[in-house]
C-alpha cells in the first residue's frame, strides 16, 4: 500500500492523494513516520461498508439460528442495561 507523508500532503495537497489513488484503491497517510490514516475513493468506502453490514447481518442470523437471543420489551431491555451499568460502577 502506498504511503503519503503528512508533509507531502501539506505541500502537494489533494494531488498527492490522487497520485496514490491512481495506482491503488487505498493510500496510507503517515505522520512522523507512523501510519495514521487511510484514504480511499468513496466507491471503495461504500463497498467496504456494505461488506461490514453483510457480515453483521450474517452474524445476527447465526445468533438467531443458534438461539443466542431473547425476547423482551424495550422497558425490560432498558432496565437490564441500567442494571449492568450500575454493576460496572461497583
Amino acid at each position: 500500500m502506498l504511503s503519503i507523508a503528512a508533509n507531502d500532503l501539506k505541500t502537494k495537497g489533494i494531488a498527492a492523494i490522487e497520485a496514490c489513488l491512481s495506482e491503488q484503491t487505498e493510500a496510507v497517510i503517515s505522520v512522523r513516520g507512523k501510519e495514521r490514516y487511510v484514504v480511499m475513493p468513496m466507491a471503495q468506502y461504500h463497498f467496504l461498508r456494505e461488506c461490514e453490514l453483510d457480515a453483521a447481518l450474517a452474524q445476527s442470523r447465526a445468533d438467531i439460528a443458534a438461539g443466542r437471543y431473547k425476547v423482551q420489551s424495550a422497558q425490560e431491555h432498558f432496565a437490564e442495561i441500567q442494571a449492568e451499568l450500575a454493576n460496572e460502577k461497583n
